[in-house]
This record gives structure tokens, sequence and C-alpha cells, in this order.
């Protein structure tokens, strides 16, 4: 077996090669390639549909509870304000620059290193699948979740985003509204009481000013904000629609379909959503993984961001090296020390959550 030392070098290094391999969603056949190259060096046997590469543990036992380890290989487009080339891998005072770098290239590469240092331990309390995915950014049909069906019953996972190592014990879900409010058309000479634009402002202050019932203990309440609105196409012609989007954030307190229940109770107006698949998800506090974690000095907190987590139905937990707040900006990068601990954090929590 390598060493950590070893596998946490290996993994810097695959790491700058996924850097300097563009990887945009539906565009990640490139870096899979790599990740492929990754299981075949430490002679591990893979699965690849599409953009998705898994694996299992070699002694992996049907009898027993699998836990799922997942991070995504995708990216973004690079933000204008770049100053260096994102597809350069610059390692420049102790920091490792590189589109992808901190989301979610360096969960991706820690736990892979993970996944290698427990495979061939026979004596695991839970299967291990690691699952490298795509079209995470995008929230894409060819993601995690089309890998799920050739997979076992999962009991639980981590999922790899940037947290500073800290357990991030719930998600906040999404859930996109497009509401049309309907009206009259006329002309704009003429009293019309059935002005669509007029009647969309009470639907607008619903959204404003409901409250659902129910708080979360870690991600608060949900949260509604109306973000678009379009009506009309000349100033003489009141016009017969009023389209809204709406963008709510769901706590683990509700499931989409309740929320989109009550909103459909409220609104005079059509409401669509454009999925529904993006759920909140959480873990107990008093879960082995969060536990684990615990005990090594992390602390607990939800998150607001949106993850892989939403397709997942099984407990839970986001965890990995790297600062949300790099994501997605210009000159994005990641500390070679995170990695580091990355590395070392994954394989303590579980080596922990193995013994209960």
């Amino acid at each position: 077996m390598k060493n950590i030392a070893t596998l946490t070098q290996e993994a810097i290094s695959l790491l700058k090669s996924l850097i300097e391999t563009p990887s945009f969603s539906s565009e990640e056949d490139q870096t899979a390639l790599l990740i492929e190259n990754w299981f075949n060096q430490n002679e591990i046997p893979f699965n690849r549909e599409n953009n998705n590469v898994w694996a299992f543990n070699k002694y992996f036992d049907e009898n027993k509870p699998t836990l799922l380890l997942n991070s995504h290989h995708d990216t973004v487009k690079p933000n204008q304000a770049y100053t260096n080339d994102p597809f350069k891998a610059i390692e420049k005072d102790g920091k490792l620059f590189g589109l992808g770098s901190n989301d979610a290239g360096g969960c991706l590469v820690s736990l892979l290193a993970t996944f290698v240092h427990f495979y061939e331990n026979q004596n695991l309390s839970h299967n291990l699948v690691i699952v490298a995915s795509a079209e995470e950014e995008s929230s894409g049909k060819n993601g995690l979740n089309s890998v799920l069906k050739h997979l076992p019953e999962l009991d639980c996972a981590i999922v790899g985003e940037p947290t500073l190592m800290q357990l991030a014990v719930a998600e906040k879900g999404l859930l996109v509204l497009d509401v049309k409010v309907k009206g009259t058309a006329s002309h704009a000479a003429h009293q019309n009481d059935d002005n669509s634009l007029y009647k969309s402002i009470p639907v607008m202050e619903w959204f404003k000013n409901y409250k659902f019932d129910k708080i979360s203990d870690v991600l608060g309440p949900v949260k509604m904000t109306v973000t678009q609105i379009s009506a009309g196409k000349q100033h003489n012609v009141v016009p017969s629609e009023c389209d809204l989007v709406v963008d709510i954030r769901v706590t683990d307190r509700y499931t989409n379909a309740e929320i989109l229940e009550v909103v459909k109770a409220n609104v005079n107006a059509e409401v669509t959503p454009r999925s529904m698949h993006l759920n909140a998800s959480s873990i107990p506090v008093t879960h082995g993984l969060v536990q684990a974690g615990i005990a090594l000095g992390r602390t607990t907190y939800g998150s607001p961001t949106l993850s892989d987590q939403s397709v997942l139905s099984c407990q839970s937990l986001k965890l990995g090296p790297g600062e949300t707040l790099r994501s997605h900006s210009a000159d994005e990068f990641i500390f070679i020390n995170e990695i580091e601990e990355g590395v070392d954090l994954y394989i303590k929590i579980l080596t922990d959550f193995f013994k209960l």
C-alpha cells in the first residue's frame, strides 16, 4: 500500500493535469480520461458512462452497507476578470492556481487518494464506491443522477465540495418556478381592470412576505426571491400576460413538492416548476461520519449552496478542502496544504467511522 504522503503528492499532480485540461459541463471527456488513467495506474477496475467514472473497493460485499464518495470534475467557464491563464496550473506562495482547482478539483483528488488508501482493506464496515461525476455545475441529466441506477443502495455519502474541511450537515435545495399571471390585453388608452402587470403585484408581494412555518435548525427559513419579470412589447398595449421567475431555496424541513403545493394554493397565477429533483439534504449530527469529524475538531454548519447532494436520497455530508467563496472567482486557487489536510482528514474520519 502506498503511504499517505505519496498518495497526496500523486493527487496534487493529478489536480495540475485536470486544471490544464478544459472540462466545461458536458465537455469533460478529456478529464474523464485522466481519471481513468489514475485508476489504471493504481490497478483499480473502473466503470465509465458518458463522462462519469466510478469504482468499487476490492472486497465489495453486498451484505454490507455502502458509503459513496463523490466529487465532480466539470467546471464553469472562466470568469472574465482572470489575470492568470485559467488553464495553466500555477504554483505560487503555497497556492495552486487554475480553473477548477478549488471547485472542486482539490476535493476530487483528495477523495481519489482516500479511496486508494482504503481500496484493498478487507475489513471495512462499509463498502466504498467513488464517483467522479460530470455536469454538476449545470445540474445536467448526465451527471451523478444518471449513475445512481448502476450503484447499490447507498447508506450514506460524503460529497466533496470546498468547506474548509468543516462539516456541512445540511444543504439547501433549489426550486425554480415560472409564474405566469394572466390578464386581458387592451389599448393603453382604454379602461382595463384586468391588467396582468397590476395583477402580478400581489403575487410578487406574496412571494416577498410569505413565511413558511417550519424553520430548519441548521439552514434557517425557506427563502423565496422573485428574480425576473417580463411583460409587454410596446408602450401603448396592455399585455395579456406577465411572466415571473422565482428562485426558492428549500430547507431540510420541506420537500420541493410540499413547497410547490403551498405556492399553488396561494397565488393567482399559473405556476410551473423547471425541475423537482434538486431537493435539500441533511445528515444527523449524531451520525458516525459527523461524530468522527467533530472528534477531530471539525465544526458543523448549514450550506446555502447547491451540490450533487441534491440528487441523493441517502444521508449525506458535504466536506472538502478549499473555500466556497473562491469558487467561480477570477484567479481561482487552492492552498497546497489544504489538499494535504484534506487527504489526512478524510482518511482519519473514515478510519474512525469504520470502527463504529
